[in-house]
């Protein structure tokens, strides 16, 4: 669906540019395939309307015209629709470089290369030494290998609405999700989509990882107002455990948790065998601990404590 509205659009905004005159709604329904297998004039003319604002909010500048009967005509001169000369300097074609050598996901790869390609064949500056494998001491990388990853950031880019199966920690077994998806972000070596979940009513993060199954696109509009980037990003800092607002107290096999030590405010030696920590609280330190099995114990505070024990029973019961 995403890959033949995308169609549409080119085709339209090549119509648009590639007349000398106005064309008036019948003369582009005319021209373009997909126009003419609207059901009926009011879908055509839904259709045309949202393409011609999307192209517009593109930055694509299209004229309307009215002629002498009265008709009115779209056009899209190339002169308004000329982008200036690009001028990067070595040190800005560097970090453009870097930026295109990031991912590891083949489809961003691909896009990121071709996207170079154009820049230099346009007059960008090579910086080979920024590129140079033998000579760059900085290698970036941001790996994804979930299967949702794909989906989820198309479902973004288009405001798309998705639904999809999310095994929650604490459920025995997943659930289907309703959530309009805000953006992705990558916190310490996981990927997370934010997003609003129509069925709780309230902006939820989701790790990827725990998603199952296909990402499956619905129809429709958000639902919830989109917040700026940096509101969700300190909504995934929060959700992902990383803001801390409270201090708990756990106690720690001797020898074992090495990261928990390492972020431990304070340490005391119990005997048997038994540590005494204080360590920051913030959301998700239930999950982490987690994955330390019997050989962490939460001694305050409570919330966090059942918490824990709600997750240890939920893998237990499979």
């Amino acid at each position: 669906m995403a890959i033949a509205k995308a169609e549409r659009l080119m085709n339209l905004a090549l119509c648009l540019l590639g007349t000398r005159r106005p064309l008036s709604k019948r003369e582009l329904r005319a021209s373009i395939e997909a126009y003419l297998e609207a059901a009926s004039d009011d879908a055509f003319n839904r259709m045309f309307e949202r393409d011609k604002d999307d192209l517009r909010e593109l930055g694509l500048v299209i004229e309307t015209v009215e002629n002498l009967d009265g008709e009115v005509g779209y056009l899209a001169r190339r002169d308004s629709n000329r982008l200036p000369p690009i001028t990067l300097d070595v040190e800005e074609a560097a970090a453009l470089g870097l930026a295109a050598r990031v991912w590891q996901q083949a489809r961003l790869a691909g896009a990121a290369s071709g996207a170079l390609q154009k820049l230099r064949a346009a007059g960008m500056p090579e910086a080979e030494d920024a590129f140079d494998d033998r000579q760059s001491a900085l290698e970036p990388r941001i790996p994804v290998h979930e299967a949702a990853f794909e989906p989820l950031m198309l479902a973004c880019r288009d405001r798309r609405p998705v639904t999809f199966e999310y095994r929650n920690s604490t459920a025995a077994r997943p659930q289907e999700r309703q959530v309009e998806p805000w953006t992705l972000e990558c916190w310490r070596g996981h990927w997370y989509l934010a997003g609003w979940d129509r069925a709780r009513g309230a902006e939820r993060v989701f790790r990827l990882s725990r998603i199952t199954g296909r990402v499956r696109s619905r129809a429709g509009a958000f639902t919830a107002p989109v917040p700026d980037v940096s509101t969700v990003r300190e909504t995934v800092e929060r959700w992902a455990g990383e803001t801390a607002t409270r201090t708990a107290r756990i106690r720690l096999r001797t020898g074992c948790g090495y990261p928990l030590r390492a972020r431990a405010a304070s340490a005391r030696e119990l005997g048997g065998g038994w540590d005494e920590l204080e360590i920051p609280y913030g959301h998700g330190l239930d999950a982490w601990l987690v994955e330390f099995g019997p050989d962490v114990v939460v001694v305050e505070p409570a919330d966090l404590r059942a918490d824990v024990l709600d997750r240890l029973r939920a893998v237990a019961e499979g």
